[in-house]
């Protein structure tokens, strides 16, 4: 009878309701001083980038196991071992973080001289950010993480092609910790700065309507066509990245917009957040800004800018081809079809009703185009965007309401709308920081070791003088320089190290730059380091590791195109120089052929769900049309005719693959 009575007292009943509002409180109070130091950062003041990293590593830190459990079967909201063992472990994350902070001059005074306390806290650091890794990301990125520091401990005594001499723990440690070689390196550097204002910006068009008011309009506009919106996305991606310049800023920038519209009509988080990611990419790829690309490529070949935009465009305009085909498919497949137009919104309502969203979309674009830091961007869009919300309801309150009660609740209301944004905009940016902080280790071991030039060598000496393997195993290299260097400087760095490789195998000067500039992109997509990825994953809050899969799937162009470049007049160039316009054009829709063709063997689908066999004959016919030679194109494209023949007008026998959703 005591133990029921004690059972049902109050303190038993109240105790995990006590503990989850405590934690509640706090969460909100973290995330809402994390968005707001975020907005400073990025609007008023900027800080040195170790104190600006390490501040939004330790809050982020401190959400991630506030939030996210040990485990999934243990509770947060009572009082038990694992509970303590997070709040050990948050003082633990801010004591390491503002360590930098309080002895950043020291640091860089002692460097490679270190105390015993600078190696403690490195280490203590560096297993908190696996920790949090382990807990949103999964085991596969915490486990690659390991094996490159393992590999930088045990350099002696691994394979002679990628032998070095081993790295003690202290200098492991010191690096990834208390550098910007390492986990505070570019990776963490891009999420604490665009990348999260840009996410603010989502979860403020989110809390005030405007996202709602751009996913009505998008569904109004393209509701009706088989994944209309994701469509509208790769379009409107490639033309913002051909202006700004920058994959990953162009992904939280139109990402912000186009996921949820996307998400909406029923594509998966991330896929939604892969295809923004693929298709930012690409908008480096697309003349006429391509980054700071093409006017080092115009210096490096000697050739004119307005010759690098010419060649750029046709392939650049083939990815996004491909891309699209991919967004259409996955749409058919997963039976995500158009809309009755009753059942859309009216888009002269949908305008009415949200015209003032309108606003901080074109200041946005302008900010962006006036060659602005997109983290400017980001500041100037959120800081619109609730400048417009609070007018438009204060002309609405103004029409409605009356008397000083409603005023107050008025300024209540809005208040609360503000807090509710800023703290999810921190909530929404736990996953994506915590994912480019596990990838800053992998990018600490590749620098360290220097893995990324020796690689880089070995491409050469495996290639036996065969383009083809070449440029793969230079598509190879240039995946590890970019964990730990800016696409420019991948590009630099191979360009000098694999160009001139390539040129004595015969490929055109502008050829094997256009060819070694497309591949300095393949980090942005390419798992376990994609920062497009892992920023599209933010954005969308879905898994960086299963979105950053799911780009690289779409991205496939981007490794197949350069190929082509080498072996077929794609860019307009071949020996000497001198090529028919009609064995340009030709080239082009053998290679638009077979990129068709690939995709629909990859997801299975081209007029309906594909059967093994027809699936097997696409692999085929996409090889064929890819193989440089007038004999293989014309088997690839009566394989690939036949295969549409038979998609259209034969339905598969019983016990075969069926398509589940109608064709038309």
């Amino acid at each position: 009878m005591a133990e029921t009575r004690a059972a049902n007292s109050p303190t038993a009943k109240e105790q995990p309701t006590q503990l989850a509002v405590v934690t509640a409180k706090v969460v909100m109070v973290v995330a809402v001083s994390l968005s707001l130091y975020q907005l400073y950062t990025a609007g008023i003041t900027a800080l040195t980038a170790l104190i600006q990293r390490s501040i939004h590593l330790g809050a982020i830190l401190t959400l991630t196991f506030l939030l996210r459990p040990a485990f999934k079967k243990i509770r947060k909201d009572r009082i038990n071992f694992w509970v303590v063992l997070d709040w050990l472990l948050i003082a633990a994350a801010v004591y390491c973080t503002a360590y930098i902070g309080l002895n950043l001059t020291d640091i860089f005074e002692r460097q490679g001289d270190w105390l015993p306390q600078d190696l403690v806290v490195s280490i203590v650091g560096t297993l908190l950010v696996l920790e949090a890794c382990r807990r949103v990301i999964g085991y596969i990125m915490t486990g690659i993480c390991i094996t490159g520091m393992l590999y930088a401990m045990y350099g002696p005594y691994v394979p002679e092609l990628i032998i070095h001499k081993g790295y003690s723990i202290e200098r492991i440690a010191t690096t990834l910790w208390l550098t910007t070689e390492g986990i505070f390196g570019l990776p963490i550097g891009v999420a604490s700065t665009f990348v999260f204002v840009f996410v603010l910006f989502g979860a403020f068009l989110e809390v005030t309507g405007g996202g709602s008011f751009f996913i009505d309009l998008a569904y109004a506009l393209t509701g009706r066509f088989s994944g209309g919106p994701a469509k509208t996305s790769v379009v409107a991606s490639g033309f913002m990245g051909s202006v700004s310049g920058s994959a990953v800023g162009n992904v939280v920038a139109t990402g912000s917009f186009t996921i949820p519209m996307m998400k909406k009509v029923g594509y998966r988080p991330h896929v939604a957040g892969a295809i923004e990611a693929a298709a930012s990419t690409g908008g480096q790829l697309m003349p006429p800004i391509m980054g700071a690309g093409a006017f080092l490529m115009a210096e490096f070949t000697n050739t004119s800018y307005l010759t690098i935009i010419k060649v750029a465009l046709v392939p650049a305009i083939m990815y996004y081809v491909t891309v699209l085909f991919f967004v259409h498919f996955e749409a058919r497949k997963h039976g995500l079809l158009g809309q009755p137009k009753e059942n859309l919104p009216r888009i002269g309502r949908v305008i009415r009703e949200g015209l003032h969203f309108i606003i901080p979309v074109a200041i946005l674009i302008y900010v962006l185009v006036s060659n602005y830091s997109p983290m400017m961007a980001g500041f100037v869009a959120v800081v619109s965007t609730l400048v417009a919300s609070l007018a438009a309801n204060a002309v609405k309150w103004a029409v409605q309401g009356s008397g000083r009660a409603t005023a107050v609740s008025f300024v209540s209301s809005e208040s609360r709308l503000i807090v509710q944004a800023l703290e999810q905009g921190a909530k929404n940016a736990v996953m994506v920081s915590v994912a480019c902080a596990a990838a800053g280790i992998i990018v600490g071991m590749v620098t360290l070791t220097g893995m990324g030039l020796k690689f880089s060598s070995l491409v050469l000496e495996l290639s036996f003088g065969i383009k083809a393997l070449a440029i793969l195993l230079i598509g190879a290299a240039s995946l590890v320089l970019g964990m730990g260097l800016p696409v420019t400087a991948s590009y630099i760095v191979l360009a000098t190290l694999a160009g001139p490789a390539l040129l004595d195998m015969g490929v055109p000067l502008l050829v094997s730059h256009m060819i070694v500039f497309w591949y300095s992109q393949d980090a942005n997509v390419t798992p376990p380091v994609s920062l497009a990825s892992f920023a599209g994953a933010g954005v969308a809050g879905a898994n960086p590791m299963q979105t950053a899969f799911t780009s690289w799937k779409l991205a496939k162009g981007l490794y197949i195109i350069p190929i082509i470049m080498a072996y077929r007049p794609l860019l307009g160039m071949g020996k000497g120089y001198a090529m028919l316009h009609w064995q340009v054009g030709l080239t082009m829709l053998i290679t638009t052929m077979g990129l068709v063709a690939f995709a629909a063997a990859i997801e299975r689908y081209l007029f309906r769900k594909t059967t093994w066999v027809e699936t097997i004959v696409l692999w085929l016919a996409a090889a064929a049309l890819f193989w440089p030679a007038y004999w293989a194109d014309t088997v690839g494209a009566a394989l690939f005719a036949g295969i549409i023949v038979m998609q259209k007008l034969v339905t598969p026998a019983a016990g075969e693959d069926r398509d589940s959703h109608p064709t038309g």
